[in-house]
């Protein structure tokens, strides 16, 4: 099986602590136009270990779509936005999808 070729993409997630920081870290990063797209996803549960702790929290997860080059910017801006002392932040390859999506997301919502 022949390995899929990455595109100029990212699908990115975070957590954030409530849907308001969630909402307000989105439409920061779309109007900046470091993301096409962020879908929030509250109602998420989180189990982790912090501190030596065992923690749960309800968190509300973004889904942001952007363009690989656009990243470093994108990472700058949440770390300065999100209010956790050391926020999720995880880059994902896109590797297909819709074309007409694809080539809208690769002019950052144009």
């Amino acid at each position: 099986m022949a390995a899929a070729e990455t595109l100029p993409l990212r699908l990115l997630l975070c957590a954030c602590p409530d849907p308001g920081t969630a909402e307000d870290i989105a439409a920061a990063l779309v109007e900046a136009r470091l993301a096409a797209c962020v879908t929030l996803l509250p109602g998420a549960r989180s189990v982790y270990r912090w501190q030596g702790q065992l923690r749960r929290a309800e968190e509300c997860v973004m889904l942001i779509k952007t363009r690989a080059a656009d990243y470093p910017a994108l990472e700058q801006r949440l770390l300065q936005l999100h209010p956790d002392q050391v926020p999720e932040l995880l880059a994902l390859p896109i590797l297909g999808g819709n074309p007409a999506y694809l080539a809208w997301l690769g002019t950052a919502g144009d």
